[in-house]
């Protein structure tokens, strides 16, 4: 393009621009993410926590394992401290640049008002050339220079009509654009090294980097598992459609994360020669002699030895053996996840494909129940009580003795098998079991007693989008809603301190709920003028709803069966006084019939008025109850504006990502700190078969909601499910829901209607689409369709 020029900064002043507009960008949100942060930390902390000595190991590992972490954290801030000073600097140097104005206005360099004549125009610059002129002591030849093109500007024709056209007394000038970078960029004594470091950042290293990690990507799943690992567990799984825990065991151990090949973290010793067999030799029957491929490799049985190792708590060298061991327990959970993922997958595409090996619900409740055992270090058929801290084999003789010491209650009470039913015991009892326990150590069970977690798990099964959402017909879509609520275990604490404690709450729940009713009948009282006022005299012969009150968190079960005996007594008596008053009703009306029948004519009279008066009544019924109506009309709308209002929430919540952190679990045995996760499914023991795909809860910290949906049996019939709560960190706390469905037969479509005529081929066609396995349902065995 003709009359344009590139210049470049030959100061380097414009440079300085560019990189501290660079700098700012880099540093504001860098220090902003980057700058490390103290994690705030309870002052009571260490009272809360447990001083076991596992929980104390465990402290050493969480901080040996990351050895350059305060290195790390001092380099970030020497980087960001130093990137700041630099733009401070440069900033600084940019502000004492003297720049050129680009606007000339030679009025003002001349120093004359606007609209001067000639004679003061030469006036004025003979007395500035005088001051300015080179030769003079106090010259400046920049400055004579631009006062002499001042002097022209104003007082030459040709200089004076360019000015006022162009605002350049030399006449129009060439488009120039300024490049931020210095000359010697473009030099040609040094377009060697520009040239090189552009190749070096261009075609090697940004190459190299996106190389690399598309490499890395492509052989992860989401969860950071091989692809190669996830194929081997659909091979294993699809050839076991049952498979046993210790088979589970094995297939884990297998994981190509514990290879060298495959993963660059693993070390491999020359004292593993003779470690690993002498370590084989005191577990006994690992199967080591199993001639599956990979299940035969050392790599495989070195890590299932491991596992043995880690589930029986055995003791191993602290610088070999054991940082292997906790390397392996490490990286479980996530393969776990993985192998549920799996295996949930395969039972899926196994009922659509209607393939007859399904995997049966076994194989994939015996992943879920090793996950827990790696966390706590447990077998599953030991006690439960072994996840407490400072209880031993030993110990246990104390919770399963019949003749152990304390009160009279504890005496008679059954055997301790579990958690939940040491923490109902009083604490004179829980003193008397552990008695062989110092106090300290007494104190630490009970602190972890108290934050393990107590759910308390309700279901509900519906049909939604449905006018009869309990009414389950014949192919429907089923959403079973699981409502779960956590609370620590120190609710069920039998001392009195907690008694007292649970008393107060429910004391504020009834104030609360009494403060409710007040504002109802305020909100009843002020009525909307659409809503027609029910008459004060007139008595209504329906029952009132009684007002169900949301379950708080601090409630415990038997407080909820109390008062729904209470609850039941109550309305039964509210029944039995409506049906004597209904009874002694229709006695009073036997009696004036047959009095009014033996009458006179005044009787007759009588007569005519009480069956006005009847009709009247019956007329303020009818208005009362089409006032019931148009209000039961309100409330069904509202309640489905509450149904997609929440609906709304959980979309947002799903949208939003769900957060991975709920509760540390007391795990002394495992390397990092895990937090409480469950899986929640439905499935259907008669033919051992899944009918969802398990849910994983991550995010449970007071209050969670999950739906799950399946189809309902194609066949009409009483059928039993389960719903199914599981923990993948701690052993004894699953649970387990049987729901009934009812399932009704499916109303017929209607097939004479305008909209819906459909010329034979697209009936043909429909009928070929639904195809013949349509008629038997997808979890249906083949014992319930002969039935």
């Amino acid at each position: 393009m003709g009359g344009q020029k590139f210049q470049y900064d030959e100061s380097g002043g414009t440079f300085f621009y560019f990189l501290i507009s660079f700098l700012a960008l880099l540093l504001i949100p860098g220090t902003y993410y980057w700058w490390p942060r103290k994690q705030k930390q309870d002052p009571d902390r260490s009272t809360k926590e447990c001083q076991c000595e596992g929980c104390k190991k465990k402290k050493v590992v969480l901080q040996s394992s990351e050895p350059w972490k305060g290195t790390k954290q001092f380099l970030t801030k020497a980087v960001i401290v130093g990137g700041w000073i630099l733009l401070f600097l440069l900033a600084y140097k940019v502000s004492q640049f003297d720049y050129e104005y680009a606007n000339f206005d030679p009025y003002e360099i001349l120093g004359v008002p606007l609209g001067a004549s000639e004679a003061s125009i030469k006036k004025a610059y003979r007395k500035l050339s005088l001051i300015l002129h080179p030769d003079k002591e106090t010259g400046n030849e920049k400055a004579f220079m631009k006062l002499t093109k001042a002097y022209q500007a104003l007082t030459v024709e040709e200089s004076r009509h360019n000015w006022e056209k162009y605002g350049n007394p030399d006449g129009p000038g060439a488009m120039s654009f300024g490049i931020a970078l210095p000359s010697w960029i473009v030099e040609k004594e040094n377009s060697f090294w520009v040239l090189g470091l552009y190749a070096l950042v261009f075609m090697v290293a940004l190459p190299t980097v996106v190389g690399m990690w598309w490499y890395r990507s492509i052989k992860y799943t989401g969860d950071q598992v091989l692809l190669d690992t996830t194929q081997m567990y659909y091979f294993f799984f699809h050839k076991t459609p049952s498979m046993p825990l210790k088979r589970v065991i094995m297939i884990l151990a297998a994981s190509l994360e514990f290879e060298k090949k495959y993963n660059s973290e693993i070390v491999e010793r020359q004292s593993d020669n003779e470690e690993v067999p002498h370590l084989i030799r005191q577990i006994g029957n690992l199967g080591e002699k199993n001639k599956e491929r990979p299940l035969c490799y050392l790599y495989s049985i070195k890590a299932r030895a491991l596992l043995y190792a880690h589930l029986s708590r055995m003791v191993l060298n602290p610088l070999t053996l054991d940082r292997d061991r906790m390397y392996i327990v490490r990286k479980c959970p996530y393969l776990i996840q993985e192998m549920v993922n799996c295996v949930s997958q395969l039972i899926m595409l196994g009922y659509a494909r209607r393939v007859h090996r399904v995997i049966r619900v076994e194989t994939i409740e015996s992943v879920m129940k090793l996950c827990p055992m790696i966390v706590q270090a447990l077998w599953e058929y030991k006690s439960p009580l072994l996840q407490l801290p400072h209880v031993n084999e030993d110990n246990l003789k104390y919770f399963l003795s019949k003749k152990r010491p304390g009160s009279e209650k504890t005496r008679q009470s059954k055997y301790i098998k579990s958690v939940q039913q040491f923490a109902q015991l009083s604490t004179d009892d829980k003193r008397n079991i552990l008695r062989h326990f110092t106090d300290q150590q007494f104190v630490d069970v009970i602190k972890v007693v108290s934050r393990m977690p107590l759910i308390d798990f309700q279901v509900k099964t519906e049909v939604v989008d449905d006018e009869a959402c309990t009414v389950i017909t014949a192919g429907a879509i089923v959403t079973v809603t699981c409502t779960l609520r956590r609370q620590d275990m120190s609710v069920l604490f039998g001392d009195e301190s907690a008694v007292e404690k649970h008393c107060a709450e429910e004391k504020q729940e009834a104030n609360e709920g009494e403060g409710e009713e007040k504002k109802d009948e305020q909100v009843k009282e002020k009525r909307p003028v659409w809503q027609k006022q029910q008459k004060k005299g007139k008595k209504s012969n329906k029952k009132q709803a009684p007002v169900k009150k949301q379950p708080t968190k601090d409630a415990v079960k038997q407080t909820k069966d109390s008062k729904d005996k209470v609850n039941q007594n109550s309305t039964q008596k509210s029944d039995e006084a409506e049906e004597k008053s209904e009874k002694e009703k229709s006695e009073k009306k036997k009696e004036k019939s047959i009095e009014n029948a033996g009458g006179d004519k005044s009787d007759a009279d009588e007569s005519d008025l009480s069956d006005d008066e009847a009709e009247a009544e019956k007329s303020d019924d009818e208005e009362s109850q089409t006032d019931s109506k148009k209000t039961s009309a309100v409330d069904e709308d509202d309640d489905d504006w509450d149904k997609f209002q929440t609906g709304m929430g959980k979309r947002d919540r799903v949208l939003e990502g769900r957060s991975k952190m709920s509760h540390s679990v007391h795990s002394p045995y495992f390397p990092e700190d895990k937090q409480e996760y469950w899986w929640v499914y439905v499935s259907d023991r008669k033919s051992r078969s899944l009918l969802t795909s398990p849910f994983h809860i991550t995010n449970l910290v007071e209050y969670e909601e999950v739906q799950l949906k399946f189809t309902a049996p194609k066949w009409p019939g009483v059928y039993t499910f389960t719903v199914c709560l599981r923990s993948d960190s701690y052993i004894g706390f699953d649970q387990i829901h049987d729901i009934k469905l009812d399932v009704k037969e499916a109303p017929e479509v209607p097939t004479e209607h305008p909209q819906w005529d459909l010329s034979e081929e697209e009936e043909d066609s429909h009928r070929g689409g639904m195809g013949e396995a349509s008629d038997v349902s997808e979890f249906t065995t083949d014992e319930d369709v002969e039935d």
